[in-house]
């Protein structure tokens, strides 16, 4: 299509995966390599809105808000150069990106197009940068940083118990994490407890139990650039498997990271000052179940807190 003084319009590439903050945080790498890849192209990345400040931390990449599958992609159909597909592999995901009618699809192996079959049990930076290598796209799954977010830390060098998730089958126990913020501050740690505003009544209840004042709690009071401000300046994250988590890695945070449904293998951070602790034997695996995962109930407190002495803190 010509613009009006004759050139031409910039061609799109438009990325899917309409999920929550750690799932755009693991395809770092893809969206990273996809931006080298196609340096002309006006890239978008269709996701929930509320995600907007998190991508402004990859650089490059204008968020298109999708609520999930459940609504098409707003974005007319026949103006995308190329689509990928890095929310999944099945027909709903697939179908959407069909709707939009673009030139070309990146995706794995489907009835209709042609790509890598998908593969259970591995990472999920190395499954997305699989599938554009075996697209021609070269990508390395260690390219994982963000860039530093625009505003500063409310409180620098501060410990981080990020005490909520999405789902209960993730969410330790408040006992838990207040003899471990208990303890940490009683050794020198400047605790504070992050979360969602709808998290907030839990980080209260964690301080109250840890004899803690309700300014420890920052849980409803970030947006997404200061709450990452607050990990990527943080001296400790101590969190189950959430975005917070996923911030830490990205900003190389010495981290404890509580698995219970979630296999640390496909989901665990990288190479560096982070543990992962858990009981995958025990592992019932239902990620939307409303109680707590019992690979995450066999953590107890002083694993935790031994897991921390293990650390090199400054």
């Amino acid at each position: 299509m010509e613009q009006p003084d004759g050139g031409r319009e910039q061609p799109v590439l438009l990325v899917l995966r309409a999920l929550k903050l750690g799932d755009m945080l693991v395809a770092v790498p893809a969206l990273r390599a996809l931006r080298r890849a196609y340096p002309h192209h006006r890239l978008l990345y269709a996701a929930q809105g509320w995600l907007a400040e998190a991508l402004e931390l990859v650089g490059g990449y204008e968020l298109l808000p999708t609520h999930g599958l459940d609504v098409p992609i707003p974005i007319e159909a026949g103006t995308v150069d190329v689509a990928v597909n890095l929310h999944g592999s099945g027909p709903e995901s697939d179908d959407r990106l069909a709707d939009i009618r673009p030139r070309t699809i990146i995706g794995h192996r489907s009835a209709t197009r042609n790509g890598p079959e998908w593969v259970h049990d591995i990472h999920e930076r190395t499954r997305w940068t699989r599938l554009l290598e075996w697209h021609g796209i070269e990508a390395e799954p260690e390219d994982f940083r963000l860039l530093q977010p625009s505003v500063a830390s409310p409180c620098p060098g501060a410990t981080v118990l990020h005490v909520g998730a999405a789902y209960g089958s993730r969410l330790w126990p408040v006992e838990r994490f207040a003899r471990v913020a208990r303890e940490l501050s009683e050794q020198g740690h400047q605790v504070v407890f992050t979360g969602s505003s709808g998290e907030r009544p839990r980080a209260l209840d964690v301080a109250s139990a840890a004899g803690l004042a309700e300014n420890h709690v920052l849980a409803g009071t970030l947006g997404l650039s200061a709450f990452a401000a607050t990990v990527a300046d943080a001296r400790l994250v101590v969190s189950a498997d959430t975005g917070a988590a996923h911030l830490a890695s990205a900003y190389a945070r010495p981290s404890v990271v509580l698995f219970g449904p979630a296999p640390a293998e496909v989901w665990g951070p990288p190479p560096g000052p982070h543990v992962v602790l858990t009981q995958a034997q025990l592992r019932r695996g239902d990620t939307f179940a409303a109680t707590p995962d019992p690979a995450l109930l066999a953590v107890s407190a002083e694993d935790v807190l031994a897991a921390v002495r293990g650390l090199a803190l400054s």
